[in-house]
């Protein structure tokens, strides 16, 4: 590819999120949203956040795909927490400890 097609590329791109961003927060961002977008809205984070990380734990990159025990035990204690304490940052900062202490213990 030319340096010319790529700077294009690069443009378009940002110009597309942009818009993609623009179109909820600029133009959105004033008006009070109806009570059933907003319901709605509030499950985004709960479907993004295991929809990112079920991969890191079913096939991780760093293992070439094969069952990690401690990217496993990790997420199993981010779970817990999560569940029991209700506190995404406990789940994250918990399976983030047990995910390093395991590493370090199996070598």
């Amino acid at each position: 590819m030319s340096d010319l097609s790529i700077w294009l590329m690069i443009l378009a791109l940002g110009v597309g999120t942009f818009l993609i961003r623009f179109s909820f927060l600029g133009l959105l961002g004033g008006r009070e949203l109806p009570e059933w977008l907003t319901r709605h809205l509030r499950y985004v984070p709960v479907a993004v956040l295991p929809g990112l990380i079920a991969p890191m734990v079913a096939w991780p990159e760093a293992t070439g795909g094969a069952l990690d025990p401690a990217r496993s035990l990790a997420a199993l204690t981010a779970l817990a927490i999560g569940a029991w304490f209700r506190s995404v940052l406990g789940a994250i900062f918990g399976g983030m400890a047990v995910l390093y202490l395991v590493q370090c213990a199996l070598g």
